[in-house]
C-alpha cells in the first residue's frame, strides 16, 4: 500500500505543479508583428490577446485590406510564439517526469 500511497503523493505534487505552470502562463506576455512591425499583437502565452497597435500610417482606407491581412498575420505570429512559450515552460515543469516516449500532455 505503500507504493500506491507514494504514487497518489506524486500525482498530486504533479498536479500542483502543472497548476501553477498553468497560472505562469497568463504573466508571459510575447510579441507578434507584421509589416515591419507597423502592426504589433501582444498576448500571453495562454494566447490571450492583451493589445493590439497600428501604425497611423496604415489607417488610410485605401489600404483597409492590407490592414486586416497584417492584423492577422500579426495575430498568427503573436499565437506561434505564446505556443513555444508555453510548450517551453511546461516542459521545464515536466521535466523530471519520466513519460513515455510520444506521451502528449493535454496543454
Amino acid at each position: 500500500m505503500k507504493d500506491l500511497n507514494e504514487i497518489l503523493n506524486m500525482a498530486s505534487k504533479v498536479q500542483e505543479e502543472l497548476q501553477r505552470a498553468q497560472d505562469n502562463l497568463d504573466k508571459i506576455e510575447i510579441e507578434g508583428a507584421a509589416g515591419g512591425g507597423l502592426v504589433r499583437v501582444r498576448a500571453s502565452a495562454k494566447g490571450r490577446i492583451v493589445s493590439v497597435s497600428i501604425d497611423d500610417s496604415l489607417l488610410v482606407p485605401s489600404e483597409k485590406q492590407m490592414l486586416e491581412d497584417l492584423v492577422a498575420a500579426a495575430f498568427n505570429d503573436a499565437r506561434k510564439k505564446a505556443d513555444e512559450a508555453s510548450s517551453e515552460e511546461m516542459s521545464k515543469m515536466t521535466s523530471g517526469l519520466s513519460l513515455p516516449p510520444g506521451f502528449k500532455l493535454p496543454f
